[in-house]
This record gives structure tokens, C-alpha cells and sequence, in this order.
């Protein structure tokens, strides 16, 4: 069993690409790059990305340490091809991104329509009572780029690239395994 990082990180590569075109993930960051500041949008997504690559593949390099690494490897394999069952299945009836684009345009319209419109008129008091009041987080970072980052991280959570992705770790060089996810 070879852990060389170049065949971690093709691997992964090739993988992350293939799972995460068409991925719900992907419509919702194209639709908040629509509406918001895509500098924004992009540091929140892609760190929500790299931060979820970096523990899928931590996870993957323990459970070989909880489980033996000849079942970790059947299961891993066993794994992969199912998800690539799953995405022939999806790609041939072609329901599944007409449904993930309607449903996350959906999630993020009803989101804007709960938030409260503020007055044009508002002074700078007003403007400065809304910041104190404000979570710890947004005020050392983007109410949007939080937006884009918990989207993201949240949506990856338990998806198929990121359960691949601890299988893949678990089976080649993490750092590869990172380094070819991040890319």
C-alpha cells in the first residue's frame, strides 16, 4: 500500500471535481455570488471548503487507528463505488440539480424576506446601536462572507465528497488527500 502524496492528491483531485460540479453547494454559492460581493462569497465558501477538507481527511488518517486498515479499505472502496453509482443514477435521470438549484434558491429567498428592511432615513446612532448589538462574529467579519461560509460548511457536512474524501484519507497520503481537495 503505496502513500505517496502525488497519488493522494490526484486522487482527490479528480474526485473532488468530479463530485462537487452539479453539487447543491455549488448552486448556492453561484447564487449568493449573484446577489452579494463575489470576493466575499469566494473567501467564505472556499474557506468553509478547505476548513471541511481539512477534517474529513484528519478523520480519515484516525480510523484506520480505531479500525483495522484492511477494513478501512474495503470500506473506503466500497464507498466510492457506490457514490459513483449514485452520480451515474443522477447524471442519467437528470433530476437532481433542477431540484438542488430550486431548493437552494428557495432556502435563500426566504432567507432574505425574513431579514427586516432598514430605513433609508436612519441616522448614524442608529447605524451604530445595529453594530453593538451585533453576534461577536460579524463584527470582525462579513455578515456575508458568515452567510457563504455556514452554507457551505453546513451543506458539505456528511455529503458525498466529504464522506469520500475521510475514505480517501484513510486509504493515501492525507496531505495529498488536502492538498488535491483544496485545489
Amino acid at each position: 500500500m503505496s502513500f505517496s502524496v502525488l497519488q493522494g492528491f490526484t486522487k482527490s483531485l479528480a474526485m473532488t471535481v468530479l463530485s462537487e460540479i452539479g453539487d447543491k453547494t455549488f448552486f448556492a454559492a453561484a447564487i449568493l455570488a449573484m446577489r452579494h460581493p463575489r470576493r466575499l462569497v469566494l473567501a467564505g465558501c472556499l474557506s468553509a471548503l478547505i476548513l471541511m477538507t481539512i477534517l474529513s481527511a484528519l478523520l480519515g488518517w484516525a480510523a484506520p487507528n480505531l479500525i483495522s486498515r484492511q477494513l478501512t479499505h474495503h470500506v473506503a472502496t466500497l464507498l466510492f463505488f457506490g457514490f459513483g453509482l449514485w452520480t451515474l443514477w443522477e447524471g442519467f435521470t437528470g433530476d437532481g440539480e433542477a431540484e438542488d438549484l430550486a431548493g437552494v434558491e428557495a432556502e435563500l429567498d426566504a432567507a432574505m424576506k425574513s431579514k427586516t428592511g432598514t430605513d433609508s432615513k436612519g441616522s448614524k446612532v442608529d447605524d451604530d446601536l445595529k453594530k453593538q448589538r451585533r453576534p461577536m462574529l460579524t463584527q470582525f467579519f462579513s455578515p456575508i462572507l458568515l452567510k457563504a461560509f455556514s452554507i457551505t460548511f453546513f451543506g458539505e457536512w456528511g455529503d458525498k465528497s466529504q464522506i469520500a474524501t475521510i475514505g480517501l484519507a484513510a486509504d493515501e497520503n492525507p496531505f495529498g488527500v488536502v492538498l488535491g481537495g483544496i485545489l
